[in-house]
């Protein structure tokens, strides 16, 4: 990098004596202003009662600050993944290499086995699955491909259905893209929409292209599948996850100086091109690399290159989260989140395959307003001062899951202007702040029943058209949340087009394949299209913002209350358990019904506040809440009695460092701050690994 050892270590000192007390007094805020609000609403009663006084409530303690006139973002130096590409955006725990790598390689993707090998196709008769290949299965992946190809790059007459061969001709000094159909040899309705060929005699490539994002069409008439096709077709290459964000944050289970080492040193692999992980898998032993850029011919013969990986960002931690890997002069551990800042940028000087541009992208969580976010922007000048990078190389991105940044979002993008590239909702998080925020308001709805509510529509809204009316459009990100089902690949096919529709540029998928099948969605809606139409629609007030109702309790009976706290509980226990006894941060964790659900820290939060709420609030006992926590425990159990690694709970409710952490968070959950889990969490895991 350049950077000498004593230029690093000079240079953090003056970081941590500069930042570690402001960051305190930041965290200090927080503390004050949740006081005030607790205190309100047991003078008050809900927000309901008393909107127009709750607001103004709000902007005298400071928690809404004066909106700035209208601005434009002036963020520069982005990569066209981030400023006029749109489509599917992956979240990957960092600390695990294969899939880091996985996610990295996520910019391509078959269709084909996106769609065989999930419930896109019916799984059911004739299309079922087996062991072997079924035809029948096979013939209806192709057809819904077909289907695809004739939405994006159609023909200029006919079906892609009835192709029987494809060629690239030449016409003068271009070459064109033609299919052999019924009818005769046709091209396509858009001519420009073909780019680029290339493979080898046996297997070719056509390379096509629409809404910007790149589809290859694989010939290899020698193949399983290609020997089925009437023009050998065998695969449809869709272009998938065009950035990936590499967490160091809610998918992490990182708690000391060692897990810290592992997960920078991931990172460094891959901004330099180095990380590899070898492993076993259907009994052969395969070794993972960061993909190649693939290259073509384009139409006009010179060469095409398409980048091979997605465009990698990097999650760091918040601001509350402390770390020991460093302590500051008095012996007491450092801002996690300024060691972050300082050792990922450094890393990521070493950048040989991943920005075009230079910059480096740091996507930065559970910030709230827009003091925090001037904040971890003045961390981000400083440490470009250490390393002698040029000013504003290192970009924010913006996750507006804290109640008081949704609030004030003007504000705090006007504070990031000339550095922010991304801005996006998640519904998780930033409930489980609501609920902590509003904690004494009155008991909160059921889970389910939230998600239907004004409140997270205006959330979703305000996002969209205030990033809008900022300049984000063909400059910077608008993202959405994440798609949480991982094996329900249909109902997200016909339901997350909405993202795009509300004029996301990227919607965050849990799986490669689930962002191949996403892909799909940026072929069916121009997003900047999208953009336009909503440009001018006026943007939700406060008053909606604020409208989370509470729950009168007569309206559930005990037996809903209480299958409401075992669904919570057990969720709980399934995370906490595999976070505690064995360090994984993210994983697909078993619901109450065994349907396989993506968990991370965000997903524990709500839960444990919505447990902490009710039981705030009488709706249930701490004894209720024990006895189910202690059945629920013996359900986790059995759903992870084929795990060898896997430590049992039932029986063991003293002694298991992993079900007390379980059960603290929702006995203390009304104290942890902001609702956090990380705090019991990482203290756990601590105990756990001195144990070991």
């Amino acid at each position: 990098t350049g950077v000498t050892p004593g230029q690093l270590w000079h240079g953090f000192d003056g970081l941590v004596r500069d930042f570690v007390p402001r960051n305190r007094e930041l965290l200090a805020i927080r503390d004050r202003i949740q006081t005030q609000i607790d205190d309100w609403h047991k003078a008050n009663g809900p927000v309901a009662a008393n909107p127009a006084q709750y607001e103004a409530f709000l902007r005298e303690i400071g928690y809404i600050v004066p909106e700035p006139g209208d601005f434009i973002i002036e963020t520069s130096g982005l990569d066209p993944e981030i400023s006029s590409l749109c489509g599917p955006q992956l979240v990957v725990p960092v600390s695990n290499a294969r899939y880091a790598l996985n996610a990295a390689n996520a910019r391509w993707g078959s269709l084909y086995d996106a769609l065989y090998g999930t419930d896109a196709i019916a799984r059911d008769g004739a299309l079922a699955p087996g062991k072997g290949f079924n035809a029948a299965r096979g013939a209806a992946v192709v057809a819904r491909a077909a289907e695809f190809l004739d939405g994006a790059v159609p023909l200029a007459s006919g079906s892609h259905a009835d192709v029987t061969g494809y060629h690239v001709v030449k016409e003068g000094d271009r070459r064109v893209f033609v299919a052999d159909t019924a009818a005769g040899r046709v091209g396509l309705k858009d001519p420009s929409a073909f780019v680029g060929y290339g493979g080898t005699q046996e297997r070719g490539e056509l390379v096509l292209r629409h809404h910007g994002l790149h589809v290859i069409l694989i010939i290899d008439p020698a193949s399983t599948i290609g020997a089925t096709h009437k023009a050998g077709l065998s695969d449809v290459i869709i272009e998938a996850a065009l950035t990936t964000i590499q967490d160091c944050e809610d998918s992490v289970a990182a708690v000391d100086a060692e897990d810290k080492v592992g997960v920078y040193r991931n990172w460094l692999g891959l901004m330099n091109g180095t990380l590899e992980d070898t492993f076993e898998k259907g009994g052969r032993t395969v070794t993972r690399r960061l993909n190649p850029d693939r290259t073509y011919k384009g139409v006009d013969g010179q060469p095409v290159v398409l980048k091979g990986r997605a465009l990698l960002l990097v999650r760091n931690v918040g601001h509350l989260m402390t770390s020991r890997a460093v302590l500051d002069p008095a012996g007491q551990p450092i801002g996690e989140g300024l060691m972050d800042a300082a050792v990922t940028a450094l890393c990521a000087m070493s950048d040989k395959v991943n920005s075009s541009t230079g910059a480096i992208y740091v996507v930065k969580p559970k910030m709230h307003g827009p003091e925090e976010v001037q904040f971890a922007c003045d961390i981000f000048g400083a440490v470009e001062r250490m390393l002698g990078l040029k000013p504003e190389t290192i970009k924010i991105g913006i996750m507006d899951e804290e109640r008081r940044t949704s609030a004030n979002l003007k504000a705090a993008i006007f504070a990031a202007r000339r550095r922010v590239f991304f801005i996006n909702t998640g519904f998780l998080d930033r409930t489980g702040d609501e609920i902590h925020t509003s904690m004494l308001a009155g008991p909160v709805l059921r889970k389910d029943d939230v998600k239907s509510e004004r409140w997270i529509q205006s959330y979703e809204d305000r996002n969209v058209l205030i990033g809008l009316a900022a300049g984000f459009s063909g400059r910077a990100q608008i993202g959405k949340g994440m798609w949480a089902r991982p094996d329900d690949m249909a109902a997200m096919l016909a339901s997350k087009a909405a993202h795009p529709n509300a004029g996301a540029n990227t919607a965050w998928v849990p799986s490669p394949t689930a962002a191949t099948l996403h892909a799909l969605h940026y072929h069916q809606v121009d997003v900047f299209e999208a953009q336009k139409r909503r440009h001018n629609q006026p943007t939700p007030g406060l008053s909606d913002l604020f409208s989370m109702p509470v729950l009168d309790p007569a309206t559930l009976d005990k037996a809903q209350v209480l299958r409401e706290l075992d669904n919570n509980a057990q969720g709980i226990l399934g995370y906490v358990v595999r976070w505690v006894d064995q360090g994984v941060g993210c994983s697909k964790v078993p619901d109450i019904n065994n349907v396989g659900l993506m968990e991370d820290r965000a997903t524990c939060r709500i839960s444990s506040q919505a447990v902490a709420n009710w039981l705030k609030h009488g709706l249930v006992s701490a004894a209720e809440v024990r006895a189910s926590f202690e059945k629920m425990a013996a359900v986790v159990d059995g759903q992870n009695a084929g795990d060898p690694l896997y430590r049992p709970m039932a029986g063991h409710f003293e002694t298991s460092i992993a079900y007390q952490a379980a059960l603290d968070l929702a006995l203390e959950g009304a104290t942890q701050p902001s609702g956090y889990t990380e705090p019991i969490l990482h203290a756990a895991r601590e105990r756990v690994k001195a144990a070991v």
